[in-house]
């Protein structure tokens, strides 16, 4: 199969990916303790077959996890409905008042902010891809400026519970962050209930919500918008500056922007993997999943299936269509990609007007992780 911890499969999965591709649709993973679906199709049927949900289970032991499994039991990604109907329906419902459009300006301007500041050389990670989309969702939730620091620290400890054959001690530090962020943002959300604002957690503690399930959303928005966005501009901006002729493609044809933000979501996704527990008895492409069993959509593999893209190894900022499900399906697909592509466009123009000579000055360092895919730094010069 794969191993999630060895080093050179984590630097370029996607030979492996291939291979099972070509043994079949859906393989059993006897490190992870389930099924893997490696094609577009079955990966595709995983993230929409009603018979496979998010079903959540506390981390155990639980009276160690009682934040970390209070945001996720409270978060719109490990419901099902009818809970998740409803909490998608209000979290959709503040999206639409015009939030994402209300923050356009400010993200452009952010985005060209930052990237002046790295003209002169640095890590992209640091002064572009990490702090781009803290400050973004910082504005939606209207964080005052000087905690902002502290929210990629909470969103980083956090989300290492994600992976596979976690330490105790980064279990641990998982808990803590949870600790402390979900009570940050309880007593945002009281300060909102006092005062309203122009801003989504107030749209949220004015909806049916109770007080756990606005801090969840907010925790979930940080998370998700955070990790994903982050690793798609530095795993693309990468991917870029190993590919001249399409960086030279973005310089000369402006209008290619918005497909290459989807063609570099598609071609090294930040998201490897995306579980799913079947509520009933399920087939997927043939393979049987019993009711209680696991199977998880491995985005990466679908990513580059030859029966969907063309020339799927080949890096296309052109791309079209593009059918990936980087953002996920269903009804778990992602409230917040129509943000999350308005900062990865912002970034590639920011990058494209003030740094067209952008190149690599060393070797970017990847982390060691395996189902959030990112680098921990990328070097570039104008």
């Amino acid at each position: 199969m794969f191993d999630p911890a060895d080093p050179d499969f984590l630097a370029d999965p996607y030979p492996r990916f291939a291979e099972l591709r070509a043994a079949g649709e859906v393989h059993r993973h006897d490190g992870l303790g389930l099924a893997v679906a490696v094609s577009h199709a079955a990966a595709s049927a995983v993230l929409r077959h009603r018979g496979l949900g998010r079903t959540w289970h506390d981390a155990q032991p639980a009276e160690q996890f009682v934040s970390f499994n209070m945001l996720h039991r409270n978060s719109l990604l490990e419901n099902e409905p009818p809970a998740h109907t409803r909490l998608r329906r209000v979290i959709s419902g503040a999206f639409n008042r015009g939030h994402v459009e209300r923050l356009r300006p400010t993200v452009a301007a952010l985005a060209d902010g930052m990237v002046e500041r790295l003209s002169g050389g640095g890590d992209l990670l640091e002064h572009l891809a990490q702090p781009l989309p803290v400050a973004v969702i910082a504005e939606l939730l209207d964080i005052p400026e000087a905690d902002r620091s502290r929210l990629v620290p909470w969103s980083n400890a956090i989300v290492k519970m994600y992976e596979y054959g976690l330490p105790p001690a980064a279990r641990k530090a998982a808990e803590q962050a949870a600790s402390e962020f979900s009570g940050y943002l309880a007593d945002i959300a009281e300060s909102r209930r006092r005062t309203p604002r122009e801003d989504l957690v107030s749209d949220l503690v004015s909806a049916e919500l109770t007080g756990d399930e606005v801090v969840a959303t907010a925790v979930l928005l940080l998370m998700a918008g955070h990790e994903a966005t982050v690793n798609v501009i530095g795993n693309g901006v990468r991917a870029l500056l190993r590919h001249p002729d399409q960086w030279r493609r973005l310089l000369d044809e402006p209008a290619v922007v918005e497909p290459a933000v989807e063609e570099l979501i598609r071609f090294d996704s930040p998201l490897q993997l995306f579980e799913r527990t079947a509520t009933e008895d399920v087939e997927i492409a043939g393979f049987p999943v019993r009711e209680g069993e696991k199977i998880a959509a491995l985005l990466g593999a679908a990513a580059r299936d030859p029966e969907v893209f063309d020339r799927p190894d080949v890096l296309d900022v052109g791309r079209s269509p593009n059918p990936h499900i980087g953002f996920g399906a269903g009804i778990h697909y992602c409230v917040g990609a129509p943000l999350a592509r308005i900062e990865i466009a912002a970034a590639l123009r920011a990058l494209t007007a003030r740094m067209p000579g952008l190149h690599l000055t060393g070797e970017p360092e990847r982390r060691p992780e395996f189902v959030i895919r990112g680098l921990r730094t990328l070097p570039v010069s104008a």
